[in-house]
């Protein structure tokens, strides 16, 4: 499918995937698509700007790329920046269309449904979108595909009105007059209020008089603040919803001015807020911010999720404001198409972005439109076919995240001798466009079937959030493929019993499944496990992980990733096993108890583990320690000698002669997972871990997660 990316300052129409449909989605087939002319144009701009103008105006990002050369080496954080800056960003957050397809546990949407969608992660630019229900909406059968592809807009609109509270009679200031402050002027209307309008551009005036404004202001009309006065008779604005967009602070001065005591201001717009507290403080002026399309946004529970506010509670969510927006179209009091001054196809994209940044008087509005498209939806693209020959593993890698590309597929790269990258797959089409091309993969998919249906594709790579890895364990394995998954193996014991059983019973015809358990992987892992192999009695061990926080809002957290101990410590768990060789006897964990909601039990504990040759192992997981200190130490104590791993640096040995073997990064094994990998495969016999290894260390993280 067709859709529009922003490169380095130009807007591109790339081929890309069209997505799947998701169980909590609904998936769209685009009608016709809105420019946000400020908000995409300001997107253009940035990515056309040199990277050393870019660090002066965003020093937060020039930290974090900082942190990455530290802990990942400058090659690596070279590529990854390469990676972001050539692969492009897509854009468009207004859209209308057919619905296609619905999720499963969506239950009042169906296919052939027309509905209008939001949001700048899902509404894009893309000839077939893939949308979370309370980013939608039906249409009123009166409203057009192009009237409701401005829903987004009109939302913003009118959560601003919202958040004015309006009352019949009251005469309002609007400063700004493009689309979103065109709206406006027809909802204070719609309102029962006077409007006074304010802009720079004539025209934009006209139109909205045209639209019902009362009084029209220019700067050639004399001072502003003193046509307010006698408009008002002295008494001054009732109210002023600002939606310009400029790096001025004397906008918000004044619409500060223009107010009455006791006034209020809402700001919908981007203006200078460098605030003059004698602009507001002797008349006790509100001061209120409107945020987007209402609330709702930016929550992930309820955008992605579908978790909706009660209407007793919350009258107006974001999802409510988009419904009303169309039904103040359907009875023609809400008029669009006026403002609409250009149509172009999504085929010439590129012409209307270049309209936009060439021409001295910017259109008021520009909508895309998407011709009849008879073609099946193609969720695969195509580039170059590479050879290989049979003497490397054809690999295709699933979930094209920010591991992935940092990790695991310049790892491939390197890695030439062994794998050929047959495929990289993504939920979003434009991911796995870039990536694929950015690591010359053969095609790009955003369907998980098409990699399994692939007779080259030896091996898949499974990379994608944790709740997704036991399933797609199971239906590469049922598909005839070698597996590399990454941690966690499966969230919970049900999903884990499942592929025990498979793969007893099926005996997996030869093929491997290795969980990322990468650490035991390590030279630092495999130099301590030469000498504790030797023992000739049990060990301790006692490992920290300083893990750093992750707010308890983030995926890791929730059912997609299971939690910390689940999804992270399973790895240490691997790591005891490995050191003992042994099955585990007993398993006791505790936890603090937090005394507000800041920090997690759940990701605060001690774990400590007895196995059946005697050994002892203990994990301390924190969220509450400093990053200075290193993330992961170990101390090994067995027949006299002692091991003490610093993260994946170095190592020393106290009555041990060890290699010498240190490096300036954390080196955990990732790179020698995958050789370990290829070696299984070639070699047909044992995994590079045992299964019953892979299966312990998750029980362990089962029994460790019902006690904290």
């Amino acid at each position: 499918m067709k859709q529009v990316l922003i490169k380095k300052g130009q807007a591109v129409v790339e081929e890309v995937p069209s997505p799947q449909v998701e169980e909590n989605k609904v998936l769209v087939k685009v009608i016709s698509s809105c420019i946000s002319i400020g908000t995409e144009m300001s997107g253009v701009r940035n990515s056309g700007t040199p990277l050393w103008k870019r660090a002066i105006h965003e020093p937060q990002n020039v930290k974090k790329v900082f942190s990455m050369v530290t802990t990942s080496g400058l090659a690596k954080t070279k590529q990854i920046i390469k990676g972001k800056l050539e692969s492009g960003v897509p854009v468009g957050y207004s859209a209308s269309g057919v619905v296609i397809g619905v999720g499963n546990q969506i239950r009042d949407i169906k296919v052939g449904d027309r509905v209008a969608c939001a949001g700048a992660q899902c509404a894009y630019h893309a000839e077939i979108i893939n949308v979370p229900r309370n980013l939608l909406v039906k249409m009123p059968d009166k409203v057009s595909f192009k009237e409701a592809s401005t829903v987004t807009l009109g939302a913003i609109a009118l959560q601003g009105v919202r958040r004015a509270k309006t009352t019949l009679g009251e005469c309002f200031v609007v400063i700004g007059l493009g689309v979103i402050g065109q709206i406006t002027v027809q909802l204070l209307k719609a309102t029962g209020c006077k409007v006074i309008v304010s802009d720079l551009d004539k025209n934009r005036i006209a139109m909205a008089m045209k639209n019902g404004a009362d009084v029209g202001i220019h700067p050639d009309d004399g001072i502003d603040l003193d046509i307010v006065n006698q408009v008002t008779n002295g008494i001054g604005a009732d109210g002023v919803i600002i939606t310009a967009a400029t790096k001025s602070n004397e906008v918000i001065s004044t619409a500060f001015k223009m107010c009455r005591r006791k006034g209020r201001v809402v700001l919908v717009g981007d203006v200078g807020l460098h605030l003059n507290r004698a602009d507001f403080y002797e008349k006790e002026i509100d001061f209120f911010i409107s945020t987007s399309y209402g609330p709702g946004r930016y929550d992930t529970k309820y955008e992605e999720h579908g978790l909706e506010y009660p209407v007793s509670y919350i009258r107006w969510t974001e999802n409510r404001n988009m419904q009303e927006v169309l039904n103040l179209i359907s009875c023609k009091r809400l008029n669009i198409i006026d403002m609409v001054e250009f149509v172009y196809s999504i085929n010439d994209a590129s012409k209307a972005y270049e309209v936009l940044k060439t021409s001295n008087v910017k259109p008021l509005m520009i909508l895309l439109d998407y011709p009849e498209n008879n073609e099946k939806n193609i969720d695969v693209v195509y580039f170059n076919k590479r050879k290989f020959t049979k003497d490397v593993i054809n690999i295709a890698v699933v979930g094209a995240g920010g591991f992935a590309k940092g990790m695991h597929l310049p790892n491939i790269e390197k890695l030439k001798n062994l794998y050929h990258l047959q495929a990289v797959m993504s939920r979003t089409g434009h991911n796995a466009t870039a990536v694929a091309k950015q690591f010359n993969a053969n095609y790009a998919t955003t369907s998980y079937d098409k990699i399994l249906e692939d007779e080259d594709i030896d091996a898949v790579l499974i990379a994608t959030r944790h709740n997704l890895h036991a399933q797609m364990v199971m239906k590469a394995l049922q598909g005839g493929k070698h597996v590399l998954v990454e941690k966690p193996l499966a969230i919970n014991e049900f999903e884990l019993a499942e592929i025990e059983k498979y793969c007893k019973e099926k005996n997996i015809n030869g093929k491997v499944i290795l969980t990322g358990f990468n650490r035991r992987h390590s030279k630092y892992m495999k130099e301590i496990y030469r000498y504790t192999v030797k023992r000739t009695n049990p060990m301790i061990i006692n490992y920290k992980m300083n893990a750093g926080y992750i707010p308890l809002d983030h995926w890791v957290h929730t059912e997609e990733g299971g939690g910390r101990n689940v999804g992270e410590a399973c790895h240490i768990y691997d790591v005891f096993n490995f050191l003992t060789n042994a099955k585990v006897i007993d398993i006791s964990a505790s936890s603090i108890q937090p005394q507000n909601e800041f920090y997690s039990s759940k990701d605060n504990f001690i774990a400590t583990v007895r196995y059946g040759d005697g050994s002892v192992a203990n994990l301390i997981y924190t969220a509450m320690g400093n990053n200075i200190y290193p993330k992961e130490t170990m101390e090994v104590f067995f027949d006299g000698k002692m091991i003490v791993l610093d993260d994946y640096k170095k190592i020393n040995g106290y009555g041990v002669k060890l290699a010498n073997i240190e490096s300036k990064i954390s080196e955990k094994g990732q790179l020698e997972e995958l050789e370990d990998f290829a070696k299984a495969i070639k070699g047909g016999n044992e995994f590079p871990i045992p299964l019953w290894q892979q299966i312990q260390a998750m029980k362990i993280a089962f029994e460790v997660e019902k006690m904290i």
